[in-house]
């Protein structure tokens, strides 16, 4: 006799086979497009092409996302510490959060919801109307031709991407302190200054890298695996995105946990 614990047992047990399936495939496609990118260097007119895609016009969304962060981060600051310590620190404490934490982080979370699941829909697309089939028929290799460039674009103009993202955020928050509450751009600055370290800005940059590395794969490979039509790639789209975001979150734990 089959016990509701012995469905939830086999349940368990399916779930984690298909999590392992999963860990082991993206080992195995993450192997492949290493061994593919030296080649695909010669080609690099493949790379810039990706790059212009995949970064060059992702700034505006990220530019007004960072924004907000750095209003959003200024106003926080302010209100939790008003009248316990100088306003001058605020610029402190908005550096700090930005450099470290916000201005990589949600940095990708938004390139995971624009390039991420461009690049799933993309692959998948091609993968469901049999156009990968027919470049290998063709004896042309699709992870030199299409996954390579793109794992080494989406990984090479993060960190861009971050670095413009944490300038406006920190320009913004000294707009809004200059503006809500008079707070001189000298003494924004002068605070920013105060607690600065280089290590903030290495922290910064890896994290975007490993991001950069993470958003590319997740969408290249759920793309690249999409089964079943027009339902398959919406359904390779909507895993690349989830799993991108949960791996952004745990990589930025591990990232952290390294290097401070």
């Amino acid at each position: 006799m089959i016990t509701p614990l012995d469905k939830l047992a086999e349940s368990i047990g399916i779930s984690a086979r298909l999590l392992l399936g999963k860990v082991g495939g993206a080992g195995r496609f993450s192997g492949r497009i290493l061994i593919a990118i030296p080649s695909a260097i010669a080609k690099f007119h493949l790379i810039v092409e990706q790059m212009m895609l995949m970064g060059v016009t992702t700034i505006p969304v990220v530019l007004l996302t960072s924004v907000f962060v750095g209003t959003v981060s200024a106003w926080q600051v302010h209100y939790l510490f008003a009248g316990v310590i100088p306003a001058t620190y605020i610029g402190s404490a908005v550096g700090k959060a930005v450099f470290t934490e916000l201005g990589p982080v949600l940095t990708a979370l938004v390139v995971t919801g624009r390039v991420g699941a461009k690049l799933a829909a993309e692959l998948g697309t091609m993968r469901v109307t049999e156009q990968l089939d027919a470049m290998v028929t063709l004896s042309l290799d699709p992870y030199l031709y299409l996954i390579a460039p793109r794992m080494a674009a989406g990984t090479m103009m993060m960190p861009v991407l971050t670095i413009f993202s944490a300038f406006f955020a920190i320009f913004s928050a000294q707009i809004f302190t200059q503006i809500t509450m008079g707070l001189h751009p000298s003494a924004f600055y002068y605070g920013l200054r105060l607690f600065f370290k280089v290590k903030d800005i290495e922290i910064c940059l890896v994290k975007a890298f490993v991001f950069g590395a993470v958003i590319a794969i997740c969408g290249c490979y759920f793309g690249f695996t999409a089964r079943g039509g027009a339902v398959g790639v919406g359904e390779a789209t909507k895993r690349a995105v989830v799993a991108a975001m949960v791996l952004i979150l745990l990589s930025n734990l591990i990232v952290i946990k390294v290097l401070l």
